[in-house]
C-alpha cells in the first residue's frame, strides 16, 4: 500500500548544487571536422572569461539568496505529505465502511432468499400434506385454545365436530394453518361453523407404547396398526402417551408444546404438566410430561421399577384431567394392560360426571403375566377411595385378598374387554390359563372379546427389505421361492420347493397350550409340512 512506501520515495533529496566557494572554470571546447579528426584545442578569449565570471557571480548570488528556501520547502513537503496521508486514511475508512455495508446488504438479500425458499417449501409441503394430518393440526390448535382460555369446552366440542365432519373440505379452507395465529383460526372457525351431523367415532388411546415412538413388545405395533385401520374407516383416533426421555421423535410431524400448563391431581394436591402435541402417520399424538414428578418417565427402561404403580397411575389420572380440561368428549377411551387399567375405576368413580357421560371404556389385555398387586391405600394417590374399591366385586385380588389387583379393576370397570390371543376360545381363556382372574372373567364373560394377534403389513415390506436374499411382491412372486430355499438351507430342512413351511413364533408360554401345539406339529409333519 501507499502508506508502506519508504519516506525517501515520498520526499526527494535536494539536487546537488555547487559549493559557494567553488571556482567556476570555462570548459574546453573541441572543434571537430567532418572527418571527425580533432583540429586543435584553443584557449578562451578574454570576452569568454568575462562572461564566465559574470555567470559565476550570478549563481553565487542565487545560492546565497536561497539559503533559507530548503527548510521552507522541506516544511511544505511534510505538510503536503500529512494531508495526503490523512486523505488516504479517510479514503480507506470510507472504503471499509462501504464494504461492510455491501456485506450487510448481501446478507440481508440471502436471508430474504432463504425465507422465500422456506416459504416455498412449506407451501409445497402443505400441498402434499394428507388431509388427516391437517385435520389433526386443527384439532391440536383447538386444544391450545381451550387450555389458554380463548374458548370454552362447549365451543371446543362444536369445533371438533366441525373438523371431524368436514375434514376433507376444511383442508382446503385452512390451507396455511401454521402461519395463522390462534385468534385468526378462531375467527375462521366461527365463520365456518354449521350444524352438520357427526360422522365416525372419536377414539382416544391412553397407553404406554406406540410404534415407532416407544416399544417393548406387542402393544406398540397393535396401537399404531389399529389406529391406522380405524382412521381409514373414517374414525378419528388420538393417542396419549407419557413423554419418555427415550422417545424416538423422528417420525413426529409438527411437534409443539401447548403454552398453557395442564394440572392434574396426585397425592393430595395439583401438579403441573407440560403438554406436547404432534402427528405420527396421520394419527394425532399427545405427550404428557410431569413437571414435579419429572423422574417418572426419565428412566432407562419403560417398566420394572418399584414405583411403577405410582408412575402409571399418575399418567392415567393426568390423561383424564387433560381430556376434561381440553373439552374433549370422545366416544371411546381405549386403555391397555394393567398400566392404564386404573383409568376404568377413575372414569366411573370421578370423571363420568365431568362432561363424559356418553364416553365408554374399552380395555385390551395383551398378557395376564403382569397384573399389578398393590396395597389398597395406594389408590388414594390418584384420588380413589380405597374402602370403596377394596371389595371382591371390584379391585380386591381373588387370591391375595389383602391387596388390590389393578388389571382386575380394568376388567370390572370397562364396558368391553378385548383379550389378544392367537390360540384359545373365550371359554378356554376363562378356565385354562391359571392367571388367577377366572372368577372375574366368568362374571364378566358377556363383555369379553377374543382377537388373534394381527400383522401390520405396513411395518414390513418384502419388496424393500434389504436383508432378504431376493425381494418380492404381489406382482412378482418368483423371487419368494429364492427366499424360501435360503430359509430351508439355513434351518437344515430339506430343500423342496413344494413343501409348506410353518413357523411358530411366540414370546412366552402364557398363551400357548404346549400339549396341543406338540400334537399339531406331529400331525402336520406326517403330511410333509415343515415346522420350525
Amino acid at each position: 500500500m501507499l502508506l508502506e512506501t519508504p519516506m525517501s520515495a515520498v520526499i526527494p533529496s535536494h539536487p546537488s548544487v555547487p559549493r559557494p566557494n567553488a571556482t567556476i572554470r570555462a570548459r574546453a571546447v573541441r572543434c571537430l571536422r567532418k572527418n571527425e579528426d580533432v583540429n586543435s584545442l584553443f584557449k578562451a578569449s578574454p570576452e569568454m572569461k568575462l562572461e564566465a565570471h559574470e555567470d559565476s557571480e550570478r549563481s553565487l548570488e542565487s545560492l546565497q539568496s536561497s539559503s533559507v528556501d530548503p527548510e521552507v520547502k522541506h516544511s511544505d513537503i511534510w505538510r503536503f505529505f500529512r494531508e495526503a496521508q490523512q486523505n488516504i486514511f479517510f479514503i480507506n475508512k470510507q472504503r471499509l465502511l462501504a464494504m461492510e455495508e455491501l456485506d450487510k446488504i448481501k446478507k440481508e438479500n440471502q436471508l430474504l432468499l432463504d425465507r422465500v425458499e422456506q416459504l416455498e417449501m412449506q407451501k409445497q409441503a402443505g400441498v402434499g400434506k394428507d388431509k388427516q394430518s391437517m385435520c389433526w393440526e386443527l384439532l391440536h390448535r383447538i386444544d391450545s385454545m381451550v387450555l389458554t382460555g380463548m374458548i370454552n369446552k362447549e365451543e371446543a366440542h362444536d369445533f371438533r365436530g366441525l373438523v371431524v365432519n368436514n375434514k376433507f373440505s376444511l383442508s382446503d379452507v385452512f390451507s396455511d394453518i401454521q402461519q395463522k395465529k390462534d385468534s385468526e383460526l378462531l375467527s375462521e372457525f366461527r365463520q365456518f361453523l354449521n350444524g352438520s351431523k357427526r360422522s365416525g367415532l372419536q377414539i382416544v388411546h391412553i397407553c404406554t407404547e406406540m410404534e415407532p415412538l416407544v416399544s417393548s413388545g406387542s402393544l406398540a405395533p397393535y396401537v399404531t396398526g389399529l389406529s391406522l385401520a380405524l382412521q381409514k374407516k373414517g374414525h378419528l383416533v388420538e393417542v396419549i402417551l407419557p413423554k419418555y426421555a427415550s422417545l424416538i421423535l423422528d417420525e413426529v410431524q409438527g411437534l409443539r408444546e401447548i403454552e398453557a400448563e395442564s394440572f392434574s391431581y396426585f397425592n393430595g394436591q395439583l401438579h403441573g404438566n407440560r403438554i406436547w402435541t404432534g402427528i405420527v402417520y396421520g394419527i394425532g399424538v399427545t405427550f404428557i410430561e410431569p413437571s414435579y414428578y419429572s423422574s417418572f418417565f426419565n428412566r432407562e427402561r419403560l417398566y420394572g421399577y418399584s414405583d411403577d404403580f405410582e408412575r402409571f397411575s399418575y399418567f392415567s389420572r393426568a390423561s383424564l384431567d387433560y381430556i376434561v380440561k381440553s373439552g374433549k368428549q370422545p366416544d371411546t377411551l381405549h386403555i391397555h394392560n394393567w398400566e392404564t387399567a386404573i383409568v376404568g375405576p377413575l372414569f366411573w368413580e370421578i370423571f363420568v360426571k365431568q362432561g363424559l357421560a356418553d364416553t365408554r371404556i374399552l380395555l385390551t389385555c395383551h398378557s395376564f403375566d403382569s397384573q399389578c398387586l398393590e396395597q389398597p391405600g395406594k389408590l388414594a394417590l390418584c384420588g380413589l377411595d380405597p374402602a370403596r374399591l377394596h371389595r371382591s366385586d371390584r379391585l380386591q385380588d381373588n387370591a391375595k385378598t389383602h391387596l388390590v389387583n389393578i388389571l382386575k379393576g380394568g376388567f370390572v370397570y370397562s364396558n368391553k374387554v378385548v383379550i389378544v390371543s392367537s390360540i384359545g376360545s373365550k371359554g378356554r381363556i376363562i378356565q385354562g390359563f391359571n392367571h388367577g382372574l377366572e372368577p372375574t372373567l366368568a362374571t364378566n364373560k358377556d363383555k369379553l372379546l377374543v382377537c388373534p394377534s394381527g400383522v401390520d403389513t405396513s411395518i414390513w415390506d418384502p419388496s424393500k427389505d434389504k436383508l432378504l436374499p431376493s425381494n418380492y411382491s404381489t406382482k412378482d412372486m418368483e423371487s419368494k421361492a429364492v427366499c424360501k430355499l435360503a430359509l430351508q438351507q439355513r434351518l437344515g430342512l430339506s430343500a423342496h420347493a413344494s413343501a409348506i413351511i410353518v413357523g411358530c413364533v411366540f414370546s412366552d408360554f402364557s398363551d400357548i397350550n404346549m400339549v396341543d401345539l406338540k400334537e399339531a406339529v406331529r400331525h402336520v409333519s406326517r403330511k410333509g409340512i415343515q415346522v420350525t
